[in-house]
């Protein structure tokens, strides 16, 4: 089961995640998938990965 904190401003955050840094677009889309059925709800990724479309489109 996943765990949260609460920041300051009342929004709550998981505390742990996963990156798709160095992840090609398709490894990053079957790692996403894998992940978010594993139960991951914070996955980070970033434009300058070239693979954060993807990952956003789940």
């Amino acid at each position: 089961m996943m765990e949260y904190i609460t920041l300051n401003n009342g929004v709550k955050m998981p505390m742990a995640g996963i990156g798709t840094f160095l992840l090609s677009p398709d490894e990053a889309e079957a790692f996403c998938l894998s992940a978010l059925g594993c139960g991951y709800r914070l996955i980070d990724t970033a434009n300058a990965y070239v693979n954060d479309v993807i990952c956003c489109e789940l």
